[in-house]
């Protein structure tokens, strides 16, 4: 079999709340316990169900967004990530047709599912409808001829007599039901303010949902239909994308390595802006390391990947646990999470908070996104953080949430001056102010404004980007680490 013809399935919902999640994550526990390797896959820039989907599967949960990334990059990442499995899950996000908001099908399941040449197995809330189900699954199986919506898994089926009556309806409707499953909240995984609490802060309890949940899909789901339908798929053209490829434009999309001469800005960057130039060969390996651990849960498992390609050792640590940077750090990334629930823990953990103060005041790079521009500020709910940016933030009840276009406004560490990306925000905090003298990005779309901090080697913004889309992000970090000092710390 080769690389591009590997069996796939599409799992997606007409809406948000069908049970999605639940599914996908049964069947990739289920398909994997059976003796599968499984590789899981989500649709958006969602980081937390992907947890969820790594420890069903013992693989990395890959995204495949086709806003941030560009849809000529969503077959290629695929490959990449599905290589040597004998089976692909891709859990859908949203309504199977619901993409970036004013802009189509961009990015929505349906779009990720033609790109990747896939059926779609459609999740349906039967809870409240019987025969109904059946005018419902017409309408999306029309909807767009393009999409190959193969079979239905009826969720949240009250007894066997609804059961029955759901079937028959789904008779005259021309596609097969492959799965029923009973209402049952016991393996329920908890939510808070940004969806599902990631695994990090729960394994042990989290172990059990998804056994639970890979023991309901065997109970009600043919796996072996399902099976079958996925080896029905043809070959993808495409090649496996390569982090250590040469960074280029994306074909045909337009949102990959493009240069905009900067902004007219007449103030100066505050201190010293590293920006060495892209390619810059490195002495030896920098070490960059990574937050991680239950306060930063969220990154895109291709990011570590392009930092070793482009000639790092990346060393993770976790902010909640060790008091002291990685011996001899030259870069340090913080990526998003839940840095306001864990406030004070981060706060009592004052070496490790000098110790990236430090880093930062030394100029080497330091990348922060979200959850990491609230680390790095002066303090967050009250509680002393890093102190390396003069804002402070806060909690609030107000949701932001959406794709956003961005444009470096000059050089600095991770990016040179003029680079475009497509990124994410989600978060309910705010920080003041929200940008410094020097902002990491100016904001083009859907709003106009500038966001985050660049100050010496730090770059710093609620922005979240995935690099795959711009490699030159994670060569430029690289490249920035390797000209500077080491952190305290045992030599290498």
């Amino acid at each position: 079999m080769s690389g591009g013809s590997i069996p796939r399935l599409v799992i997606a919902a007409p809406s948000s709340g069908a049970g999605k999640t639940t599914v996908a994550t049964g069947l990739m526990a289920a398909f994997a316990e059976a003796g599968l390797v499984v590789s899981p896959h989500k649709v958006g820039p969602d980081y937390i169900d992907p947890g969820y989907h790594s420890l069903a599967t013992g693989r990395p949960g890959r995204n495949l967004d086709a806003y941030l990334c560009g849809p000529d990059r969503i077959a290629p990442l695929f490959l990449h990530g599905a290589a040597g499995a004998d089976l692909a899950l891709v859990e859908g996000v949203m309504g199977l047709f619901d993409g970036a908001s004013g802009m189509g099908e961009l990015s929505s399941t349906a779009h990720v599912a033609k790109l990747l040449r896939a059926p779609v197995v459609l999740v349906v809330d039967a809870s409240s409808q019987s025969r109904s189900v059946a005018a419902l699954v017409h309408g999306f199986a029309s909807w767009d001829p393009e999409v190959r919506l193969a079979g239905v898994i009826l969720n949240k089926v009250g007894s066997d007599r609804h059961e029955e009556l759901l079937r028959e309806a789904m008779d005259s409707s021309g596609v097969p039901v492959l799965g029923a499953l009973r209402r049952d909240g016991r393996a329920g995984t908890p939510s808070r303010h940004l969806g599902l609490v990631p695994v990090a802060e729960r394994r042990s309890d989290a172990l059990e949902s998804v056994a639970e949940l890979a023991a309901r899909v065997r109970e009600g789901c043919d796996l072996e239909a399902l099976l079958a339908l996925a080896r029905t798929v043809p070959e993808l053209p495409d090649a496996p994308w390569d982090p250590a490829a040469e960074p280029g434009p994306v074909r045909g999309g337009g949102v990959g390595p493009r240069r905009l001469a900067p902004q007219a800005d007449p103030r100066r960057p505050i201190g010293q802006t590293l920006a060495p130039a892209e390619g810059a060969a490195a002495p030896e390996k920098p070490l960059i390391a990574v937050a991680g651990g239950a306060a930063f849960t969220f990154s895109y498992a291709e990011h570590a990947e392009l930092l070793a390609a482009a000639g790092a050792e990346v060393a993770p640590f976790d902010p909640l646990r060790d008091e002291d940077l990685p011996p001899g750090t030259q870069g340090l990334v913080i990526g998003g999470g839940f840095p306001e629930v864990y406030a004070p823990d981060l706060s009592a953990n004052a070496p490790l908070r000098a110790a990236v103060a430090a880093l930062a005041m030394s100029g080497a790079p330091v990348s922060a996104e979200c959850a990491g521009l609230l680390y790095l500020s002066r303090s967050l709910d009250g509680k002393p953080m890093c102190g390396v940016l003069p804002a402070e933030a806060r909690m609030t009840e107000r949701l932001t949430l959406g794709y956003r276009e961005a444009v470096a406004l000059r050089d600095n560490a991770l990016a040179a001056a003029g680079t475009r990306v497509r990124g994410h925000e989600f978060h309910r905090t705010v920080l003041e102010p929200g940008a410094g003298a020097d902002p990491a990005w100016g904001l083009t779309h859907p709003e106009r404004r500038v966001e985050g901090f660049v100050a010496g080697g730090v770059h710093a913004s609620y922005l979240h980007v995935h690099w795959a889309a711009e490699p030159s992000l994670a060569g430029r970090l690289v490249a920035s680490a390797a000209r500077s000092t080491p952190a305290r710390g045992a030599a290498r």
